[in-house]
């Protein structure tokens, strides 16, 4: 199992990952506008923009490509995990490189936490330090956490 740098060749294979993952995942925790809206962000424009960026991480194993994710300055974004791979360590495995690639040059990092993510990021140590909603197609919401983490571990929270 390794992670390697995506480049326009896996193009194909990050968006199936992440739209299979939208499309399987996302229904269980939001309604359609949001998971439509999830889809729109997640656009073919927007992955090729952070491939062209040398922003895109591909998770291998088993002999296939079966999770992404990001990393722009110390944000870690797009972390999808293909549905048949999830709860088998893989997401985990996805963000210990991810992390060690962002507290190599940051002190903390930061991240949108979906409802499915949330708990994952919360375990690993990650605080939400905003809240948003987002207004939707069909007059749905979208809600999610800014988390953040700090390289140790621990991060001093604006109140601290």
């Amino acid at each position: 199992m390794g992670i390697i740098k995506a480049t326009y060749e896996h193009f194909e294979i990050i968006q199936k990952i992440v739209n299979e993952t939208i499309g399987t995942v996302y229904p269980n925790y939001y309604p359609q506008g949001a998971v439509v809206f999830f889809l729109r962000h997640h656009s073919r424009e927007a992955i090729q923009k952070a491939i062209a960026g040398n922003e895109v991480f591909l998770l291998e194993a088993e002999g296939e490509f079966v999770g992404t994710g990001s990393i722009k300055e110390n944000e870690i974004n797009r972390l999808f995990v293909l549905p048949a791979y999830q709860g088998k360590g893989f997401g985990t495995f996805m963000m210990d490189e991810l992390e060690a690639i962002v507290f190599a040059a940051y002190p903390e990092a930061v991240l949108d936490a979906s409802l499915p993510a949330y708990e994952m990021y919360s375990h690993r140590g990650y605080v939400p330090v905003e809240y948003h909603r987002i207004k939707t197609d069909n007059g749905h919401y979208l809600c999610y956490h800014v988390m953040k983490k700090g390289c140790c571990g621990k991060f001093d929270s604006p109140s601290d």
